[in-house]
């Protein structure tokens, strides 16, 4: 495997809201940096974690792969659930859409860097860096 398989596999995952695809990605100790302090490994935690994914619909993902091993990925999904509207508000750290009780759930916009390493032909670790914002 290499970056851009990798990243077909990603953008596949992500828009079938996969676990199981997204697991089936990484070695079996593989690790998923999400943020720079948190991380999930191997197959049950990167399941685990994936599973949020299924509260968003109409998800979109393209990448563009910038070297070896880094791709810059930009992602839009509509927020299907107020549990994971609230997950993205709690990590922005600031409540960027004044919702009254009842108002339409915001469609997102994430745009990102992941830079991966690889063994065995998956992948051994990803990190990612990324920003949200709802769309415009």
């Amino acid at each position: 495997m290499d970056i851009e398989r990798f990243m077909q596999g990603y953008k596949a995952a992500w828009e079938a809201r996969d676990p199981a695809l997204f697991a089936a990605l990484f070695h079996p100790d593989g690790r998923y940096h999400n943020t720079p302090f948190q991380v999930q490994q191997g197959s049950a935690q990167l399941m685990e974690y994936w599973k949020r994914v299924q509260l968003q619909e109409d998800v979109q993902v393209t990448f563009e792969i910038l070297g070896a091993g880094i791709a810059h990925w930009h992602t839009t999904y509509q927020v299907a659930s107020e549990d994971l509207f609230q997950i993205w508000a709690k990590s922005t750290g600031t409540n960027l859409v004044s919702r009254q009780p009842g108002d339409p759930l915001p469609r997102m916009v994430l745009d990102g860097m992941l830079v991966a390493t690889f063994k065995d032909g998956l992948c051994a670790e990803a990190r990612i860096w990324w920003h949200s914002q709802p769309q415009a």
